[in-house]
């Protein structure tokens, strides 16, 4: 759901590849429901959107989470305004991904591309560089772009998983039909062309989990995904987002079959792919950062009730949002405290339980 632009200091991360980072605080265990020490089937990992958009903290971002992270998620709007510019998908990747991808590369951490075809602010809009070039993804020519750039990037660095749509149920819900119709064109014919193309990525589309449930946008009756199974029906690994404080008072009012409900007994492999809880009072929600650190074990329990693949936080650290470009989306505020620890890289209580999780063995 939440992407910031942040490719100018990605594309610099070569000249700091040698840079150092000061670890995360420590900060004493909360109490906590308990967390399984059994071997877990996911592999943990954060989005890279730092707190503020200057390249040493995009560093000391992927440094410190790395220490406690498996995975690393590039979730991002395509480069609108440069491939329908004409520059090519390769010249792109060069300047803005080749050093990122080899520093992330050489922290260990496998990747996951999600390369979002329309707004994640905004899930009923076009993307914001093309609503911007006054351009629309229902155009064949801005489908190629996109099928070019996905499979360039799997091409040059083969990510373990490939997002070819998110939050599918979502769109449907607050697109035009013409929109969504769209999106489903664009990533069926992306996915078409990575096999074409010999990538052996797993491929990914994700459902906003609190929309299938009837929850979000607005109370309602339980929706399902089966219409989302239905329109994208390459997807190998089936990605949830999922940012439940929006429609429960505390974690342990998520229900048990949170997750599986959504499978109706389906062997098709999942992961959650972003999501988190606040550790903040945000609009309506009234949280702490107690609750957020207890959410923390209840995501376990629910990632072990589907034996996931991977959970994906969103934010390693709070957003700092006066260090970022003016003007900015006005849900923004919402999503800026989910992060383990704050804007700062001190330790909230939840990097505790993060680090519980972390320790549990990773089974193949």
């Amino acid at each position: 759901m939440l992407r910031l632009p942040v490719r100018v200091m990605l594309a610099c991360l070569a000249l700091f590849a040698t840079a150092g980072a000061c670890a995360a605080g420590a900060s004493p265990a909360p109490d906590l429901p308990a967390i399984a020490d059994a071997p877990r089937t996911w592999a943990l990992g954060f989005g890279l959107v730092p707190p503020r958009p200057k390249v040493p903290v995009v560093i000391r971002l992927i440094d410190l989470m790395s220490q406690r992270a498996e995975i690393a998620a590039i979730h991002e709007e395509l480069p609108w305004k440069d491939l329908l510019g004409g520059m090519s998908a390769d010249a792109i990747l060069d300047r803005d991904k080749a050093g990122l991808v080899k520093y992330l590369r050489g922290k260990g951490l496998k990747l996951y591309l999600m390369a979002d075809p329309n707004d994640g602010l905004s899930r009923g809009e076009e993307a914001p560089q093309l609503r911007a070039l006054h351009r629309s993804l229902a155009e064949p020519a801005v489908q190629e772009a996109y099928r070019r750039y996905v499979i360039a990037f799997a091409r040059r660095f083969h990510p373990e998983y490939i997002g070819l749509a998110a939050e599918t149920n979502l769109v449907r819900r607050m697109a035009s039909p013409a929109l969504y119709a769209a999106v489903k064109q664009t990533a069926n014919d992306a996915a078409a062309g990575l096999r074409a193309g010999g990538s052996t990525a797993q491929l990914v589309a994700s459902v906003q989990v609190e929309t299938a449930w009837g929850l979000l946008p607005a109370r309602g009756q339980y929706m399902g995904i089966e219409q989302d199974l239905a329109d994208f029906p390459f997807v190998e690994v089936l990605g949830l987002s999922s940012y439940p404080y929006f429609a429960f008072g505390k974690p342990a009012d998520i229900p048990d079959n949170y997750y599986s409900r959504l499978l109706h007994d389906r062997k098709l492999p999942v992961m959650v792919v972003e999501g988190g809880w606040t550790s903040a009072a945000v609009g309506p929600v009234q949280s702490s950062p107690e609750v957020q650190a207890a959410y923390m074990a209840r995501l376990a329990q629910l990632a072990d009730s589907v034996r996931a693949r991977a959970v994906i936080q969103l934010l390693f650290a709070d957003l700092d949002l006066d260090s970022f470009p003016k003007p900015q989306p006005a849900i923004l505020p919402l999503f800026t405290r989910i992060g383990v620890v704050d804007a700062e890289f001190r330790a909230k209580p939840v990097l505790a339980a993060w680090d519980r999780l972390h320790r549990r063995r990773l089974s193949p």
